[in-house]
């Protein structure tokens, strides 16, 4: 099994505020979806909850949850990262999509990482994206994206592979 993480952070690794995205980025939103159509999505409960329509399409979608009565239409609980690995196939490209604590859980058994970096520092964000370990990780690819009319701010696709 590959396991990925995909995120979108800003300069000081802020991920979102009040359980919501800090940033509107219509071609973040593309390529997360480009990457993660077809594959399984890891979620904690507070981020499903936060997503706007439910389990997203065209994915397998795996929430963890401790509450034993959580349910959700085209979704798979388990009450842990691991347990919810072990229910995944050797050949399946697992996507870790949040939030933090599910992302610090899983950085030290992540193959790859997917993060749009955002060249800003927001005004307000109480959800973080954990420390990065140095020497751990190589830049495989990079692609710049300039402000537009759609996009406020600077940012960069970035894919990390485990050294």
């Amino acid at each position: 099994m590959t396991i990925n993480i995909i995120a979108a952070l800003a300069k000081n690794r802020a991920i979102g505020y009040e359980n919501r995205l800090i940033y509107r980025l219509p071609d973040d939103m593309k390529h997360f979806k480009h990457l993660t159509e077809g594959h399984t999505i890891v979620m904690g409960r507070r981020t499903f909850d936060s997503l706007p329509k439910g389990a997203l399409p065209n994915r397998r979608n795996i929430v963890l949850s401790r509450s034993k009565s959580f349910a959700a239409e085209n979704t798979e609980a388990f009450p842990s990262l691991e347990d919810a690995l072990t229910h995944c196939a050797p050949d399946e490209n697992v996507f870790i999509i949040g939030g933090a604590s599910v992302y610090d859980k899983a950085l030290p058994l992540a193959d790859r990482l997917f993060l749009t970096w955002v060249d800003d520092i927001p005004k307000d964000a109480d959800t973080f994206f954990p420390e990065i370990p140095e020497g751990e990780w190589e830049m495989a690819a990079s692609e710049q994206h300039l402000p537009d009319e759609r996009h406020a701010h600077a940012f960069a696709f970035t894919e990390y592979r485990r050294k």
